[in-house]
């Protein structure tokens, strides 16, 4: 009993710390872990009863996110990346030479619970890999000498506080800088400049109004002319989807309702993907700007910023960058002088969930629940956040808006093509002599990247991650916009001595590996997928297989509840396309083989019995 009142007093400790809001279920588990190391199934009911919420939501919700551990603890959690990226540099070898030094097997808790080693999906430390998590904080660059400081380290039992700094040393490697990246702006400018919009007549509706939002409909001239600006600049969404950002904005002002909400998307899971890494990291400010520039726009009383889990080491540099916007008035109450208009914003961190980067389950995982997308419409414009009007916009998308109301729609509009204004930020890495984050206007070949970057003998490139394109050489003068290639951002480059087979198993692996297992298609189809690509590299694959592979896509597309589903096979149906010799020369000549091997499935029996003999397996004419 007294353990029950101590783990309760522990509990409420941190619930009282998050105002007792069961939409910050997630953070509280998240500083459970912290406390206790893991989420013991005694905490869950007792979260349950602090929060107001049903035990089975609570486990639901533990149980659903990687980075949440409930069951059997270790003090220190070690996860090796395993992007294709990663995969390059030699992070399996890596991850199997800690396992030997500390003594424990891959996955599971060493037996004095000291220690665990696994893979985990893509950690955005691309350009400098292979990257690894320790308790939930980054380190990039692995090698041999920083292996054996970190085995050190954990047999010393140094709390991963004391470690040294340099472990943990990130570099933006930033390598070209166009209008955002080489922005002159103060932190200020551009909400000053948003403002200053119709300033004369908003300032008259906010003395007379009961509250901004009242005023912001009252006197819109400043709003709509924020709003005008994003519209004739043609800013379009940087998350990959590319919808019209003036027209989002402005659907959600429109929505009814008394209260709107503003989301930056900072959840960048797609493998090869960074550039987010490092806005966040130096230019938080410009975020930030963008967002409360949206909220003057749409009437927005709140924000969030959802971070992945990954990027837990920006969590202390952004608060602090909030801090300095409160304390300047850029945050808070009557931001920027202008009576009434009240906006602040708060930082939710995720936990190894990529289908939180889909809007609507960020949304389900900010209102404390399993990150579930949900059925759209109805859209998160009129139905977002706690089912009110909300704004979702990604890292790149809020940075870009901040510009345009500095310096206006036309300055922006000319930037680029006709289809697609502006400069896109990409995270360059794979086979390239300079990997990092460049900046070019819209149209811009991929040519001229791989140039850039120092690549050569380059066979492939994938764009925008596995949910992407994988575009071959004779595609390279093909463009970086929306009306040829799209892109989230990920530029992952493949050489002439990478096996591109390999390359799409790795991502079909990574999409079973991610499948939220909410629908029956995507659970079972990117799982049946995973198997048919390790069958194949097992040289027991048919041109049935590949047949089949074109099947399930279709099913996939047809009836997956997210584009998780919808995507899952283009890297597979991408390299068949292109590179279709890498998968002819593993399989056999047969027309069908079964993917499940009998025999084969008795060898840990066999292994327990120490039998190996010639009685112990099957006959080859008993499993035909």
């Amino acid at each position: 009993m007294p353990e029950q009142t101590e783990l309760r007093e522990v509990l409420a400790a941190i619930v009282q710390r998050h105002a007792g809001a069961p939409t910050r279920l997630l953070q509280v588990l998240r500083d459970v872990q912290d406390v206790r190391g893991w989420i013991e199934p005694e905490a869950i009911a007792l979260l349950g009863d602090l929060l107001g919420l049903p035990a089975a939501r609570v486990e639901g919700v533990a149980g659903f996110y990687s980075f949440l551990r409930t069951d059997r603890p270790a003090r220190y959690h070690i996860l090796f990346s395993d992007n294709i990226t990663d995969r390059m540099r030699g992070n399996t070898a890596l991850l199997d030479y800690l396992c030997g030094k500390l003594l424990v097997e891959r996955g599971h808790v060493s037996e004095d619970g000291l220690v665990r080693v696994d893979f985990t999906s893509c950690t955005g430390l691309c350009d400098q890999g292979p990257g690894l998590l320790v308790n939930g904080w980054a380190i990039p660059n692995t090698n041999i000498e920083r292996l054996d400081c970190i085995a050190q380290l954990v047999l010393d039992q140094a709390p991963v506080t004391e470690w040294p700094a340099d472990l943990f040393s990130i570099q933006d490697n930033i390598r070209r800088r166009d209008i955002l990246l080489g922005h002159d702006l103060q932190p200020g400018d551009a909400l000053r400049a948003a403002v200053a919009r119709g300033s004369e007549s908003a300032a008259e509706a906010a003395a007379n109004a009961r509250s901004w939002r009242e005023a912001n409909i009252a006197a819109p001239q400043g709003p709509l002319a924020v709003l005008d600006e994003i519209k004739r600049a043609g800013l379009r969404g940087r998350g990959g989807a590319g919808f019209t950002t003036g027209l989002k904005w402005e659907a959600c002002r429109n929505a009814s309702g008394p209260m709107r909400y503003v989301v930056c998307n900072a959840d960048e899971g797609e493998p090869g993907t960074f550039k987010d890494r490092v806005l966040l990291s130096g230019y938080a400010d410009l975020v930030f700007e963008g967002m409360t520039v949206c909220a003057y726009a749409i009437g927005a009383g709140q924000g969030f910023l959802y971070l992945r889990g990954e990027y837990r080491h920006l969590l202390a540099p952004l608060e602090e960058t909030l801090a300095r916007r409160r304390a300047a008035g850029l945050l808070g109450k009557d931001i920027a002088g202008l009576k009434g208009f009240d906006f602040d914003i708060q930082i939710h961190l995720g936990a190894g969930a990529y289908v939180c980067g889909e809007e609507s389950a960020l949304i389900e995982s900010l209102e404390g629940k399993r990150g579930i997308p949900r059925n759209r419409p109805p859209y998160p414009v009129t139905h977002g956040y706690l089912q009110r009007p909300t704004t979702v916009n990604n890292v790149e998308t809020f940075c870009a808006a901040a510009l345009i109301a500095a310096k206006g729609g036309d300055w922006y509009r000319v930037i680029g093509t006709a289809k697609s204004a502006g400069t896109k930020v990409l995270s360059v890495s794979g086979d390239c002599a300079r990997p990092g984050i460049y900046e070019y206007p819209f149209g811009t070949p991929v040519r001229q990247v791989l140039a850039d970057c120092g690549a050569v003998n380059t066979q492939a490139v994938q764009i925008s991650g596995p949910s992407g394109v994988c575009i071959a050489a004779d595609e390279f003068d093909r463009r970086i916009a929306f009306e040829d290639l799209p892109t989230a951002g990920a530029f992952m480059v493949f050489d002439q001595s990478r096996d591109m087979f390999q390359v799409a198993r790795n991502f079909a692996h990574f999409f079973a590996h991610e499948s939220c297992g909410f629908c029956t298609p995507c659970r079972v189809g990117t799982t049946m997928l995973k198997a048919t690509m390790d069958k194949i590299a097992a040289g027991h694959g048919t041109p049935y297989d590949l047949a089949e592979i074109e099947k399930l896509d279709r099913v996939l597309h047809q009836s997956a509840h997210c584009g998780l589903g919808h995507t899952a096979c283009n890297p597979t149906l991408d390299t068949l396309r292109r590179f279709r010799p890498t998968y002819e020369k593993r399989l056999k000549s047969l027309d069908f083989e079964p993917a499940f091997d009998l025999d084969g499935a008795l060898a840990r029996a066999r292994r327990m019995t120490g039998r190996d003999d010639a009685g112990a397996h099957l006959s080859t004419e008993a499993t035909e």
